[in-house]
């Protein structure tokens, strides 16, 4: 998978040296899933995990709260 591949790369070439952000939907349990192929994953994983720092958010989204005020308001 070119994606993956792609991913790997990018995560490699910036391990130990900068700092990489990763926003997604997508919950930290299923990401080694949602990569695919065991090895790749492992490797990826590995390193993004290796000194991260996670922030996860909760609460409704920003959109769906202007949304219910606009909905209010008219």
């Amino acid at each position: 998978d070119p994606a993956r591949n792609a991913l790997m790369d990018i995560v490699e070439q910036k391990y130990d040296k900068t700092s990489i952000i990763i926003a997604a939907q997508i919950p930290v349990k299923n990401w080694h899933e949602t990569i695919g192929e065991g090895t790749i994953a492992d490797a990826i994983l590995d390193r993004m995990v290796h000194s991260s720092h996670r922030i996860e958010l909760t609460g409704e989204s920003m959109r769906k709260n202007k949304m219910k005020k606009a909905q209010i308001n008219s």
